[in-house]
């Protein structure tokens, strides 16, 4: 029996939970009960698992200190005709990359970086280092 997929649009909404609750410092334990949840149903809600519904959403937005819309920006575009998925958003890698522990700690010290042309060199150095990468792999 073939495992069905999490919907795209719930894994995205998920994601973008995830993404927040990381950069508000939250742990799912702590979200988990303060929406009366335990700490699997948020890990469920994040990976798209389980469908969170539109009350729960709005409960999560408001502890999050987002707008609901939030959590649907750069979400796929369905087309109910015919089932498919138009082009994935071009911002479709940041929500993966700030959904990891590594993406969150590295955005929060970027942004504490407050010289332009430091910032710069940084961007630089890691362009360096993934392309050095790049050409062993």
């Amino acid at each position: 029996m073939l495992k069905k997929l999490p919907n795209p649009i719930d894994r995205h909404v998920g994601s973008r939970v995830r993404m927040q609750r990381m950069l508000a410092g939250i742990s799912q334990e702590k979200l988990g009960e303060a929406l009366g949840l335990t700490f699997q149903q948020v890990q469920k809600y994040e990976k798209g698992t389980n469908r969170i519904s539109a009350s729960r959403l709005q409960q999560i937005a408001k502890m999050l200190g987002v707008p609901v819309s939030f959590f649907f920006e750069g979400a796929p575009a369905g087309d109910v005709a015919t089932g498919g998925f138009a082009d994935a958003s071009a911002t479709a890698y940041v929500a993966d990359f700030l959904s990891t522990s590594e993406g969150v700690q590295l955005s929060k010290a970027f942004v504490r970086i407050k010289n332009p042309r430091v910032r710069r060199r940084v961007i630089d150095l890691v362009e360096a280092l993934a392309d050095e990468t790049g050409e062993t792999a």
